[in-house]
């Protein structure tokens, strides 16, 4: 279970999701399952039969120059409303709420540091808890 405002998900972003399997798979012993996309496969990378993280192929021309990268996703109770608090606070929309099939509501924003990370609120409902425990 994840509360609000911890870290739920991490994710490697890369060009190259062969390579990445092999080295985690050597190095830390993760294995991995195949769950096809629209434009290609994400990869759960497991251990002990959990998931523990994403492979992410950047196919898309939005990932151009950019370097790859591990990328953080918080938890929050309601993305929607979180999101709508972190604009008014300072923040930058780079991807607004959307449902990611298995996952669950994410949305991409840019804290006013410049941070760039994911909010989700996954999707079984009782998986992510607010502070107060409801």
């Amino acid at each position: 279970m994840t509360l609000h405002g911890h870290f739920h998900w991490n994710e490697l972003n890369t060009r190259d999701p062969e390579r990445a399997r092999m080295f985690y798979g050597a190095t830390l012993g993760w294995t991995f399952s195949e769950t096809p996309m629209d434009d290609g496969v994400y990869w759960v990378a497991m251990m002990d039969g959990c998931p523990v993280a994403g492979i992410f192929t950047m196919t898309s021309p939005d990932f151009d120059g950019l370097p790859e990268h591990w990328f953080s996703y918080l938890a929050v109770d309601d993305v929607d409303v979180r999101v709508a608090q972190a604009v008014k606070a300072g923040a930058e929309l780079i991807r607004p709420p959307f449902e990611a099939a298995g996952a669950g509501r994410l949305a991409i924003v840019r804290d006013p540091s410049g941070a760039v990370l994911g909010w989700i609120t996954p999707e079984t409902v009782s998986e992510t808890v607010s502070e107060t425990g409801s």
